[in-house]
């Protein structure tokens, strides 16, 4: 039996592309990439929405992190960015690489995707498509079944390992025929249907420029992004300040080694915030980040106590918080 690779996100695109091959008698196995940056509709992540599909499709699923790698291509993209500090091309050739040794590990002769022509305007164009496969090296081996016969006949659809009649031709960024497909699947509660990237947002951009930025690109530092408020206070310190109680504790414990962390004294209740970098070995370095924090306290007070942790020591120190004037100068 002919076997194939499907690139599962999680979505309803990647999951009627599985089901019309799998109806054409191809042993099918998932496979999704873990990323930091995807966005799903569904708190729990695209890697959970994966599991959900291969699960209710009955195919294996194969879990592939490519976050070091995608993190590289990040830094310096060959073929650039989209509106903001997506990477969309080189993302993709990096997905396609990682999937064709896949496909060669498990026997498999041919990939699978979800992608429709037209519908996101970087990677999802005919040329770019053919740029993506050639660079990826799986020139031809990319079966798109729900836009298939818009494109040229893939390798799999010349050897007959596929019926090209049996394949479709939806293009554009409408989900009508999709929700169609889904009716006509019995699918109801499909997964992620709106899920994206975060790199597609103009304020989550805004910070990882700054992380490259000053040569802070890490999986430690990407964590943080998504939590609480940020602030560059110096070349090579950086504050994260907690917006509320789930904040404040997922940054206590993403504390490293040599951070920084301000909280406020049990009769101030307020943000507690962690700092990062070398600069805050400079005093005014943390009674900034005391000043800044303190803006977040609940109490409006003159003056504000904060209890600073750093390198072992507790020290509890008084300063007028920031208005929001001053606060605005540091914000990332």
């Amino acid at each position: 039996m002919i076997k194939a690779i499907s690139l599962i996100s999680g979505g309803l695109d990647s999951t009627l592309a599985t089901k019309v091959i799998m109806d054409q008698g191809v042993e099918v196995i998932a496979a999704n990439f873990i990323s930091p940056f995807c966005r799903c509709d569904h708190k729990v992540g695209c890697r959970h929405e994966a599991k959900f599909v291969s699960d209710e499709l009955k195919i294996p699923l194969k879990m592939v992190n490519i976050a070091k790698d995608f993190l590289d291509v990040l830094k310096s993209p060959k073929h650039g960015y989209g509106s903001n500090m997506n990477p969309c091309i080189d993302c993709r050739i990096l997905m396609l690489k990682k999937a064709k040794e896949l496909m060669d590990e498990l026997g498999a002769s041919f990939l699978i995707t979800g992608e429709v022509l037209g519908q996101r305007p970087m990677s999802q164009r005919r040329d770019a498509m053919r740029r993506i496969e050639k660079d990826a090296g799986v020139l031809g081996l990319v079966l798109r079944p729900l836009s298939a016969k818009l494109l040229e006949p893939t390798i799999p659809e010349e050897k007959g390992w596929v019926d090209r009649q049996k394949l479709l031709s939806i293009s554009g960024r409408g989900r009508r025929p999709q929700m169609k497909m889904a009716e006509d699947y019995h699918i109801k509660d499909y997964p992620c249907p709106a899920g994206g990237c975060l790199l597609t947002d103009p304020a989550f951009s805004k910070r990882i420029k700054d992380l490259i930025g000053h040569n802070e690109l890490t999986m430690d530092d990407v964590k943080l992004l998504n939590h609480g408020r940020h602030f560059r206070i110096a070349d090579s310190a950086k504050l994260i300040v907690g917006r509320n109680e789930h904040d404040n504790e997922m940054l206590r414990g993403l504390r490293k080694e040599g951070d920084i962390f301000l909280t406020p004294t049990e009769e101030e209740p307020g943000a507690s915030a962690l700092g990062r970098g070398e600069g805050f070995d400079d005093t005014q370095a943390r009674l900034l980040a005391a000043k800044l924090v303190s803006r977040y306290f609940d109490c409006k007070c003159a003056i504000a106590k904060i209890v600073v942790l750093y390198k072992g020591k507790e020290e509890v120190v008084e300063v007028a918080p920031f208005s929001e004037e001053e606060t605005r100068k540091y914000l990332v």
